[in-house]
């Protein structure tokens, strides 16, 4: 069956041509719709492409269960509501690498023009003058810049500037100080420190809670008199009132913009009478070869995502290339299964934490999927196919449950194990699984009982103690009901003293059978567990 891939917004046609040629893509290309046509066009479709004219709020992506996935024909997503999507379990994906040498260039050309006055001088011939001594200006090589935010547009823009003779500063919590050294950056993860060195401050970060007025009255103040500002980023990471009283005060010498908080800026915005200032309308993307490359980008992204179950650039899931997806595809399997198991013997016991903990081969393979997937099946029954691996983690949290997981390479007597601790208010249930070969699932651990059972199917799981023709009683007990047992597998602490069986059935086991089973001597309790057949499809991205 095909993907229905819907495109609301103007996509090169190099982008269009892969999705139109592509076998297992229906392209459906619709712009200017109204709010009520996209809510209607999203209910037929299994992905959508955007650029920024779109705008996918809360109320248009309520209820959207088709929907799967949103990617976005740019870098920034604030048109996204990125966590309304989440809890509809719809996957968020952007392109930030086609932008990269068109935005970077932007700002380099953006700080040129302001410190050799160019606009301005330009402006000035066009209106019949010659005013040379007014509009001297000051070179770049020597300065010292300042990069906020050490992303891919940040690293190119330092690189030029490098290459411009200038000495370059940058601010980033998460690059390493050995990358920043590689590139010729002297490394700050303390924007304070680093602002009162610097002649130019540009930013380069996404719009976030964190980096909203990120440049503001305060920091403005603290660069040098004389400094200047760029922003082609995003609007609102410089705080535009309190750019515009520092440039009026003349504290800050100039300033570029490529982005605003509201686009096209409002009437009465301070910044645009600025004689001191570079304004231009959101032009970072707005060459040929980007809007190319994003098209593409984004095409290949969706395309890869139905095909080959390939997560890139995900803003709200952990990404995860396809080749590594064939390779974590059965231990996303297992952790789901292990979710479900436990989620069903912890019913009605109120859930108050997981922990989760990836021993072996797997510690080293991308366990928050995993992690997402054990929560996924950990909250199933009682959210149904509301939750799904994008969302489990936002479900948990609204539920006040905490989920930690920790990794090792010591797995003990396996290669690879995932063993989950779940905390209720009755106390705690634990399993552990593994895979044996390259497919086959097996529960080898259940609150603290060693065995080998089938993580598939039908699973009976009776307590009992330890005593001689338990097991032939329940064999009879079954075949009475004509239940056919294809497993049996069994755990226990010593000879005689407390054991656990987990038995896998062909069939549910009736009532009666079960109650028989339970009123068995020495049985202290017997639960049904229901688990996907062997080899079944996961639920979500057509895993």
């Amino acid at each position: 069956m095909k993907s229905r891939v819907l495109v609301t917004d103007n996509l090169s046609a190099a982008g269009l041509e892969i999705l139109n040629s592509h076998p297992d893509i229906e392209l459906d290309v619709r712009s200017g719709l109204s709010t009520e046509e996209l809510k209607a066009a999203l209910q037929e479709a299994d992905g959508i492409i955007i650029r920024s004219g779109t705008k996918l709020k809360a109320d248009i992506l309520a209820g959207q269960r088709r929907l799967k996935a949103i990617v976005r024909a740019g870098v920034g997503v604030d048109n996204i509501d990125v966590t309304a999507a989440t809890k509809e379990g719809i996957i968020v994906m952007n392109t930030p690498a086609g932008n990269t040498i068109s935005t970077a260039e932007q700002t380099i050309a953006m700080m040129m023009s302001l410190v050799r006055n160019i606009a301005p001088a330009h402006a000035s011939m066009k209106a019949g003058k010659w005013d040379r001594k007014y509009f001297t200006g000051s070179q770049l090589a020597g300065k010292t810049l300042g990069v906020v935010g050490l992303g891919r547009v940040g690293i190119a823009v330092a690189q030029r500037a490098i290459g411009l003779e200038m000495k370059v500063l940058g601010y980033d919590p998460f690059i390493s100080a050995d990358r920043a050294a590689e590139l010729g950056i002297e490394l700050y993860r303390d924007i304070d420190e680093m602002i009162v060195k610097c002649d130019i401050a540009t930013v380069h970060t996404p719009l976030n809670d964190q980096t909203t007025n990120l440049l503001n009255k305060e920091r403005l103040a603290k660069m040098p008199k004389g400094a200047r500002v760029i922003n082609c980023a995003r609007g609102g990471i410089v705080n535009e009132n309190d750019l515009a009283d520092a440039l009026e005060s003349g504290h800050i010498a100039g300033a570029a913009l490529d982005v605003f908080v509201s686009e096209p800026p409002e009437a009465g915005n301070r910044l645009i009478g600025q004689n001191n200032i570079l304004l231009t309308p959101h032009l970072g993307a707005s060459t040929e070869e980007a809007q190319e490359l994003v098209a593409l980008e984004a095409a290949e992204i969706i395309v890869n995502f139905f095909v080959k179950n390939e997560v890139r650039h995900a803003v709200n899931i952990a990404p995860v290339s396809a080749s590594e997806m064939q390779g974590v595809k059965r231990y996303i399997d297992l952790a789901y299964r292990l979710g479900l198991l436990l989620g069903q013997q912890s019913e009605g016991q109120g859930i108050k934490s997981v922990q989760l903990q990836y021993k072996g081969d797997v510690s080293g393979r991308p366990t928050k999927l995993m992690t997402s997937a054990f929560t996924c099946g950990l909250l199933h029954l009682a959210l149904g196919d509301r939750i799904n691996i994008v969302n489990s983690q936002l479900m948990a949290s609204e539920r006040h449950i905490a989920v930690q997981e920790s990794t090792t390479k010591d797995s003990g007597d396996f290669t690879s194990l995932i063993q989950a601790t779940v905390e209720t208010d009755n106390g705690k249930v634990s399993a552990a699984g593994t895979i044996f070969g390259n497919e086959y699932l097996r529960l080898v651990r259940l609150n603290g009982h060693q065995l080998d059972a089938y993580l598939d199917g039908i699973l009976l799981i009776y307590r009992h103690q330890d005593k001689p023709g338990l097991i032939g009683h329940l064999g009879t007990i079954f075949g009475k009901h004509g239940i056919n047992i294809a497993h049996l597998a069994l755990g226990r602490e010593k000879l005689g003293g407390n054991a656990v069986a987990v038995v896998n059935l062909d069939s549910m086991p009736t009532e009666q059978a079960v109650k028989e089973v339970s009123g068995t001597l020495d049985v202290n309790a017997v639960d049904i567990v229901k688990l996907p057949t062997a080899g079944a499809g996961l639920p979500w991205l057509g895993l």
